[in-house]
């Protein structure tokens, strides 16, 4: 059965660093594009980041870049993502997902998904 687990949101204050974690079962984060989505109610699920450890090729939303980092252990088959300089627009429900090798921050293109973990930045 293919799983993914986030963890490690929280409440931080703004400036503040967190590092989310999702954790695959099922299938190795090696055969798959692994994305982070946010999303705050009444919004669309927006792309983060993403990376392809094929390649080592990764993305980033411009809202996100040079704050956020993306990354993959192989060996414990867990991909992270290191937040730096929180904003209080980071606030949101964050999920990691698998997808196919062309997925890049499309939300469509993604197969599986966890089942999010919030992160609340205060000002």
């Amino acid at each position: 059965e293919v799983q993914l687990v986030e963890s490690g949101g929280g409440l931080v204050q703004a400036g503040e660093s967190l590092r989310l974690s999702c954790a695959a079962s099922g299938f190795t984060v090696d055969d798959y594009v692994i994305g982070w989505f946010r999303q705050v109610p009444g919004k669309e699920r927006e792309g983060v980041s993403c990376i392809s450890s094929s390649d080592g090729s990764t993305h980033y939303a411009d809202s996100v870049k040079g704050r956020f980092t993306i990354s993959t252990d192989n060996a414990k088959n867990t991909a992270y993502l290191q937040m730096n300089s929180l904003k209080p627009e980071d606030t949101a429900t964050y999920y990691c997902a698998a997808g196919g090798p062309l997925a890049r921050l499309r939300t469509y293109a993604y197969d599986y998904w966890g089942q999010g973990t919030q992160v609340t930045v205060s000002s």
